[in-house]
């Protein structure tokens, strides 16, 4: 095995490390947000630095395979969707720490009618199946399943396109609730930023197996 071999293998599996901790992060807060559980907010902004770390090793890993090992084709491809998506897993770290945050602040638990009429939690769910999704279609270079990414984008759109309304709803028989259920809002947005970026990291999965690259929704 040539050294360069030896290096893909490595960055491989910091990046499925990488998926994995931002992965736990975003359940921990989904179930911190629907059982109140303030320590395990607590647990998660704490890990953030766990996360921010190993961005900064892979990105630098990535840096030595170009500058000492140069390499071409598809393992050239392989680094530089590897450098990407490791940006979007940071990113969405930093949206389970901000979900976790706004928790600390609340000073009620989440009424579980809010949450349902809004759809967070079956949000949460299906942001919680993309990154998943993302994860096996990168390992087992299934861009079939990473294209299928793309549609469970759109749930997420729809569920943030009708929160506004749906909260509006809710308020009209909870006025009392106008602080966590403009929490619940705000969590919604975060978590349709979750699947954008899901679905950058498919588009990259496609561009690291089939060289090509995705724009303007095509796939």
């Amino acid at each position: 095995m040539s050294q360069l071999e030896i290096e893909l293998k490595q960055l491989k599996v910091e990046i499925i490390n990488m998926w994995s901790l931002v992965h736990s992060q975003v359940v921990k807060s989904n179930v911190a947000m629907v059982n109140f559980d303030k320590n395990l907010a607590r647990e998660v902004v704490s890990r953030e630095k766990r996360v921010n770390g190993l961005e900064l090793k892979i990105d630098r890993d990535c840096e030595n395979i170009f500058a000492l090992l140069t390499p071409v084709a598809v393992d050239l491809r392989f680094v530089l969707a590897v450098l990407k998506i490791n940006s979007n897993l940071e990113r969405i770290g930093d949206i389970a720490e901000g979900v976790a945050k706004y928790i600390l602040s609340a000073d009620k638990p989440f009424n579980p009618e809010l949450l349902r009429i809004t759809e967070t939690v079956a949000m949460y769910d299906e942001a919680i199946n993309m990154l998943e999704d993302t994860l096996t279609a990168f390992e087992k270079e299934d861009t079939q399943l990473a294209r299928s990414v793309f549609q469970k984008d759109e749930f997420l759109d729809k569920i943030n396109m009708n929160a506004t309304n749906a909260t509006c709803q809710y308020l009209v028989e909870h006025p009392e609730d106008a602080y966590p259920a403009l929490i619940n809002l705000s969590v919604i947005r975060r978590l349709e930023r979750v699947g954008d970026q899901s679905k950058n990291i498919a588009e990259e999965t496609i561009f690291y197996v089939e060289a090509k690259v995705l724009k303007h929704g095509e796939a």
